[in-house]
């Protein structure tokens, strides 16, 4: 049997001998866009399940039926870490999105700060991208993107058994990296924060600061970009505490 080539995300429990229908979109690529016919292998997940193999049981236009096969891989849970940005430019905000699901993040929150570039987001279009991401990669955990959200409700709501990691700017330079800070736990639910291309308001990284659960760290001797911070920071995190090591 041909190995399969396209992997594919489903709302849809899944196991041996079941069965998947698939939606208007999902037959459109698979038959219209890959040209796939009756017969033809597909990787699916869903996110819960691990991955399986299946092959296509009804091609059509509008529509399709898929048959489970059998498991291909396990599920594969990452680290208890969240990604929290300030929303940048719409290709840059996605960028974030699809590398931090790459990466290993279990929950994607999107925050406002004083100095945040876009006031909305659309959160539906970024769980796509999330989706998207773990398709392409091998994944089978898609990170749930979260509605944006203000910082300082974030900070009134946060449950400090989960540590922050806050990379801030003011540090750049000095040798405060994650394996050298105060207060490091090498178990336990964590968090990284990177802020909006503007930096922090004084008064935002004061209270950052004062927070007995955020451990403040450098990313190094140069002032990254929001991006750029977002995946140097989760791989900091990984290679120091994560699941690299």
């Amino acid at each position: 049997m041909a190995d399969a080539k396209i992997r594919l995300f489903v709302d849809h429990p899944l196991g041996p001998g079941q069965t998947v229908d698939l939606s208007r979109e999902q037959a459109h690529y698979l038959f219209g866009v890959m040209r796939l016919g009756p017969g033809a292998p597909v990787l699916l997940f869903n996110g819960q399940d691990g991955e399986f193999r299946a092959s296509v049981a009804e091609a059509g236009k509008r529509g399709g039926v898929l048959a489970v096969e059998a498991q291909t891989r396990p599920m594969q849970v990452p680290p208890d870490l969240w990604l929290m940005f300030a929303p940048i430019k719409k290709a840059r905000t996605d960028f974030i999105v699809e590398k931090a699901t790459e990466m290993g993040a279990a929950r994607i929150v999107p925050v406002q700060t004083e100095f945040t570039n876009s006031e909305r987001i659309r959160r539906d279009r970024l769980q796509a991208h999330a989706v998207e991401a773990a398709e392409q990669c091998g994944g089978t955990f898609v990170p749930e993107v979260a509605d944006l959200v203000g910082l300082s409700k974030l900070l009134d709501d946060w449950e400090p058994a989960r540590r922050i990691m806050f990379a801030d700017e003011a540090l750049v330079g000095a040798a405060e990296a994650l394996g050298q800070a105060a207060g490091v736990q090498a178990h336990g639910p964590w968090a990284i924060l990177i802020g909006p291309e503007g930096g922090f308001s004084a008064a935002e990284r004061a209270r950052l600061c004062s927070c007995d659960f955020v451990t403040p760290v450098s990313l190094g001797p140069r002032i990254l970009r929001a991006d750029t911070a977002a995946v140097a920071a989760m791989t900091v995190w990984q290679q120091v505490l994560g699941d690299w090591r």
